[in-house]
């Protein structure tokens, strides 16, 4: 097996010809190089052979159904290396060839824009094979649709060939396979002009990397790119999953079953595929290619940049094309910017890529100059979420940092200025390039890229040189300042481009109930720069988060007594809260009770509370928020609209609340269920949700007791919690103790219509007869019906959403009975509201007489 098989002739499928049709074909079979992998021998042309580099290589036999092509990053069928080199292989060893693209839930920051980014482009591409009768599989890691499909494919591979990209998740997950599989599996260049393995050793200066690479850039530059060689036979048998025919799928709907984070929306301008992405190129070859080097430094002249580097990351576009046309135009900076920084960068990770995330990936110099001054005082030390929200005092630097969040992108002269920032914002240098490191990856769609690597550490001085004198926090890592590049900016020009609509029209957002779930859902929307009013009922937000104070002082968490943070993605705001003293962690004993006996501990995890009292994160949630309270919405009528229907929401006292387009509803069940009863059928499942009660008395011991807890799940007794409220952190100190007595579901549920001054005495003798000591006098502050306090059974889904009539319903009994569990029906809520504004529900019809793309 090998090159003994001889090359197949030339065929054409469907569109082939006029797809790959090419100025120059300079592959000839006498001029490709035979390369020997142990004892297997294979014949690849010069341009593949020296960008292919064996993982695992072939041993003296190779077996196995076909050659897989494992796609991730050089999303495109056209001048694609590394599909190339699946080709030539294929066709030489006499097997079929299969393409394998999928999409994980595990990398880093997933979210819905990064997935409808690459699913926008794999929809492209699918159009692409389906013109050259390529098997193109497409999988999307989901709820019902999980499993190890890459591991076995490849296990049935004679070779993988994927692309070369030098971060992560791509290493880990191919060091992954090596040890999992026998395969070979060889990796391919198809972002680089002159390929990584090429020279053979990482540059820190971009002038030593101009010079090191010229003789190899100069003959590779101009050549146009090679037509395939004869495609290889599909692959036809079976596959370990269903493909989804992503010409008909419905992608909003497929993200949303995904676990990822949906608080970061996709992008309504910048949408994947090789579509867009040419069309950008276009459009700025057309009009502002020549005059790049005037107008780059300018970021509030938007158009002024080729803002390509999304469509360059996930290769969409070819950088060879893209670098042929600048090229040919003599656009030098670009072609600078293009070959010279970015291919930098990716040389560098990949002989770097174990120090890309720390400050071992800058020298030596910049390591410890920034140590020497690690302790230097700080403008601030700020949180993640003040920090991901542009919460600082630098207009600039939140305007570029509102740019990321809701456009997914920032011109990179104002993104070195962003970067560098860090270093005063935070405790430490490591920090401040963890920060940089996450907010770029989480919200830029260019995020994790090489070059993005490459421009973060290049702010803590990695590719430049000391700067004398040296400076505070800095050293000598050149210093760049929001302040200075505000003075060289048009800053009303800046905040025009920065706060454009992110929607494709006026979108207005109605919330009716201002709980953690609504907050959420309102806070995520409003920061992606929609309209957003929340309408509640009480004079309050927060819900159950409740806190009841009186004139002497006291004060008592009625409500939800404490929460726990299980999931990454909630933690990460829990810390975040932390760090502003929002959020404290309660260390107080908490245990099991029965008939005054401690039976157990009940340690098992973390608990935390707000500061000073449970209300605190429902009040920073709605900061800035437009919420109307003290106004129950009774009623939602659809009107008849020029352009679109509308939502009329109608009050208590029937007056008109305005109109929106898109309707969330955060209450309980039985609340909700009578508003969306008539206009959708997410009410039914509405219907099928019970919430229990709950009776909470609120009482002060005047007496010195010591019980031997500070919380106590409570058995056998008509209460089931009891919390010495004054032990939690941040609370104010009382003579004696306060305590919240909590009934019982089942006992709750039995007295629910009983009235609260029957109810006061029953729970204050179960607190006597549950910890079975002297409590002296009992003096109270109240007795609190929670009507919808807990659901009996919680819906499957995180949020309900009915996109034909625009309206939604979110809380706890969704997410589950938790603080957690309602910011998670919140996020989810808004996630599914947002795809609806920015992923379009169909892909353009597909013209099968005509290429996809215009060569």
């Amino acid at each position: 097996m090998g090159s003994s098989r001889g090359l197949k002739k030339p065929a054409t499928f469907g569109g082939v010809a006029l797809l790959l049709r090419f100025t120059v074909n300079f592959w000839k079979v006498l001029d490709w190089n035979f390369r020997r992998v142990g004892r297997v021998e294979f014949t690849l042309p010069p341009f593949l052979n020296e960008r292919l580099r064996w993982i695992v290589e072939p041993s003296a036999k190779i077996t196995g159904e076909y050659v897989l092509y494992w796609m991730h990053h050089a999303v495109r069928a056209h001048e694609n290396p590394a599909l190339d080199a699946a080709h030539c292989l294929a066709v030489q060893m006499g097997l079929p060839l299969l393409v394998y693209h999928g999409v994980s839930e595990d990398y880093p920051y997933a979210s819905d824009r990064h997935h409808a980014f690459m699913m926008q482009g794999a929809r492209d591409v699918e159009r692409e094979f389906l013109d050259l009768g390529v098997r193109y599989a497409f999988h999307l890691q989901r709820d019902g649709a999980r499993g190890p499909h890459l591991r076995e494919l490849t296990r049935r591979a004679s070779i993988l060939v994927t692309e070369e990209m030098p971060v992560e998740p791509v290493v880990g997950w191919l060091e992954r396979l090596r040890l999992a599989c026998a395969t070979p599996i060889a990796t391919v260049d198809s972002s680089c002009i002159v390929p990584v393995s090429l020279l053979k050793k990482p540059f820190t200066r971009a002038f030593e990397f101009r010079d090191a690479r010229k003789a190899y850039a100069d003959a590779r530059l101009s050549l146009p790119y090679p037509s395939l060689p004869s495609p290889a036979d599909p692959f036809t048998g079976t596959l370990p999953f269903e493909p989804i025919d992503l010409q008909r799928a419905d992608l909003r709907d497929l993200i949303g079953k995904c676990r990822i984070d949906h608080s970061v929306a996709p992008v309504i301008d910048t949408p994947g595929g090789s579509r867009a992405g040419y069309d950008r190129w276009g459009r700025f070859k057309a009009t502002a290619l020549r005059e790049y080097s005037k107008r780059r430094n300018d970021a509030a002249d938007q158009e002024g940049v080729s803002r390509m580097s999304a469509y360059l990351h996930y290769g969409m576009v070819s950088p060879f094309r893209i670098a042929r046309e600048a090229a040919e135009l003599n656009a030098e900076k670009f072609l600078d910017e293009l070959l010279i920084w970015r291919e930098l960068a990716f040389h560098f990770c990949f002989h770097n890529v174990e120090g890309l995330d720390s400050l071992d990936g800058v020298p030596d110099w910049a390591k410890r100059s920034l140590a020497v001054h690690a302790r230097d005082i700080r403008r601030s030390d700020h949180s993640w979420e003040s920090l991901a929200r542009g919460q600082t005092e630098s207009p600039l630097w939140n305007a570029c940092q509102r740019s990321l969040l809701k456009h997914g992108e920032l011109h990179n002269n104002v993104r070195m200025t962003w970067g560098k920032s860090f270093l005063h914002w935070t405790s430490s240098p490591d920090r401040a390039l963890c920060m940089a490191i996450d907010l770029n990856h989480r919200f830029a769609l260019d995020g994790r890229d090489p070059n993005s690597y490459g421009g973060l550490l290049w702010c803590f001085g990695q590719f430049d040189r000391p700067f004398e004198p040296e400076q505070p926090v800095f050293g000598v890592v050149r210093p760049r300042s929001p302040e200075e590049h505000t003075e060289r900016i048009s800053m009303p020009k800046f905040l025009g481009v920065i706060d454009r609509p992110t929607a494709a029209r006026a979108t207005r957002i109605a919330i009716i109930g201002a709980g953690i779930a609504g907050l959420v859902a309102a806070r995520t929307l409003a920061d992606h720069g929609l309209d957003v009013q929340v309408f509640e009922k009480s004079g309050g937000v927060g819900g159950r988060m409740a806190t009841r104070r009186t004139v002497d002082g006291l004060q008592f968490d009625h409500g939800a007594q404490y929460f726990t943070a299980r999931g990454e993605k909630f933690s990460r705001h829990v810390h975040s809260w932390i760090h502003d003293g929002l959020v404290r962690q309660w260390d107080g004993r908490i245990v099991e009770l029965s008939d005054g006996t401690v039976m157990a501990e009940k340690q098992e995890t973390a608990r935390y509370v707000a500061v000073p009292g449970m209300n605190a994160i429902a009040r920073s949630l709605a900061t800035d928020l437009n919420i109307t309270l003290d106004t129950t919405i009774t009623d939602l009528r659809r009107i008849k609209g020029v352009e679109n229907d509308r939502w009329h929401l109608i009050d208590h006292e029937q007056n008109r609340c305005g109109e929106s387009d898109y309707v969330i509803v955060n209450c309980p069940p039985s609340q909700a269920e009578p508003l969306l009863r008539d206009h959708t059928p997410i009410a039914k499942t509405i219907e099928s949700v019970e919430m229990l009660p709950c009776w909470a008395s609120m009482v002060r011991l005047e007496a010195k007791i010591s019980l031997p807890f500070d919380g106590a799940f409570v058995q056998n007794n008509p209460l089931a919690w009891i919390s010495r409220n004054d032990s939690k952190p941040g609370r104010p100190r009382v003579e004696g103790s306060c305590w919240v007595l909590h009934g019982s579901a089942s006992w709750s549920k039995a007295n629910v219509d009983r009235d609260a001054t029957a109810i006061e005495p029953l729970l204050h003798q179960a607190f006597r007869d549950a910890v079975e000591v002297p409590l002296g006098d009992i003096e109270s502050f109240g007795t609190h019906r929670w009507r919808y306090a807990i659901p009996s059974t919680v819906l499957n889904e995180l949020c309900l959403w009915d996109p034909t009539s625009k309206l939604g319903a979110c809380g706890d009994w969704c997410g589950g009975p938790r603080i957690e569990g309602a910011y998670q029906s919140g996020v989810a809520m808004a996630g599914s509201l947002l795809r609806d504004l920015m992923i379009d529900r169909k892909p353009p019809e597909r013209i099968a007489t005509q290429p996809l793309l215009p060569f």
